[in-house]
């Protein structure tokens, strides 16, 4: 007797995955954004893991923001590893896609929310450092201890991979009865979820839910913070204070309105309201080019992380000579 929860559909769960990416275009064309690509995701990682070598050993740099700014850059590092190789290998394979195996498909996915995931939760925790550094100085030395910094940083991950788990378990478990043909780069929770039958609209209100829990409340939290920080910053302290203070948050707001932006414009809408094509173009920018701009952004306005590399790269020189 069929014991399926949808009665009567007639489909065969797939046991691989086919992701097309860019396959449907021109070689020349597939060469060319490999050739443009590869650089980028190279610098990227050369950006991130400079700045998470830093963190970790100037000891100028052994401070709460540092330690969160190095945890940020080895999820960015993380994040990329997971995504962008793959991606890069699909523009050399020939037409046809790539195909994964089932579980591979769903590691990647949960792997990517979960990197995601806890980013997003990491930049919150970023923001309450900025907030009690600025807004409350006389109590942030007791405040924002070392274990309490680890505390912050556990719970983020922590956060990301039981969002993760949880949403990557929903979806793996509904029958696939449109096939196993992803549209899109990687296994994207969108270009998976409309393989799927079943209940579409519940299927919709959890993504939803997700995206609220975790990208609209923390951008609120993020953006009600430095809005207080930057009320503080220009009521007191002298012109170089509030340049150095006003750098720093500027920086750390930039990279949260990027992230979040980028990741709503993403996930926030119904999968009725999509385009798949429009999709898989918009994830070369979040993949690729906004990774790429943290490490830019840290590095181009913090003097702090610009000494530490000067002092590294002194120190190198005068240990060769």
């Amino acid at each position: 007797p069929d014991m399926s929860p949808w009665p009567g559909s007639n489909w065969t769960a797939p046991q691989e995955f086919v992701i097309l990416g860019f396959s449907g275009w021109p070689q020349g064309l597939r060469l060319l954004l490999f050739a443009f690509l590869l650089p980028l995701y190279l610098a990227t990682l050369a950006g991130n893991l400079l700045i998470l070598g830093l963190a970790v050993g100037d000891p100028a740099l052994h401070t709460p923001m540092y330690f969160f700014l190095g945890a940020l850059s080895a999820i960015e590092v993380a994040y990329t590893l997971v995504l962008t190789p793959r991606m890069l290998a699909g523009f050399l394979l020939l037409p046809g896609g790539q195909a994964v195996a089932r579980s591979t498909c769903a590691a990647q996915m949960g792997l990517f929310v979960a990197f995601g995931g806890s980013e997003c939760l990491l930049l919150a925790a970023m923001a309450l450092d900025r907030y009690l550094a600025i807004c409350r100085p006389l109590y942030y030395p007791r405040l924002m201890t070392t274990g309490l910094c680890w505390g912050l940083l556990a719970s983020c991950c922590a956060g990301g991979s039981l969002l993760a788990l949880g949403l990557t378990g929903a979806i793996f478990q509904l029958p696939f009865c449109q096939g196993g043909l992803v549209n899109h780069v990687f296994c994207d929770l969108p270009a998976v979820l409309v393989l799927a039958c079943g209940d579409r609209d519940l299927q919709e209100r959890v993504l939803l839910a997700a995206c609220l829990l975790l990208l609209v409340l923390p951008l609120v939290l993020i953006l009600l913070s430095y809005t207080r920080v930057l009320v503080v910053i220009l009521g007191v302290g002298g012109v170089a204070g509030r340049r150095k203070a006003f750098n720093t948050v500027a920086s750390h707001l930039t990279v949260a309105v990027l992230h979040y932006g980028c990741a709503t414009a993403m996930y926030a809408r119904p999968l009725s309201s999509r385009s798949l094509e429009e999709d898989k173009l918009v994830s070369l920018i979040y993949i690729n080019l906004t990774p790429l701009l943290y490490p830019a952004i840290y590095t181009l306005r913090n003097r702090d992380v610009q000494g530490a590399l000067w002092r590294a790269v002194g120190s190198r020189t005068s240990g060769n000579v």
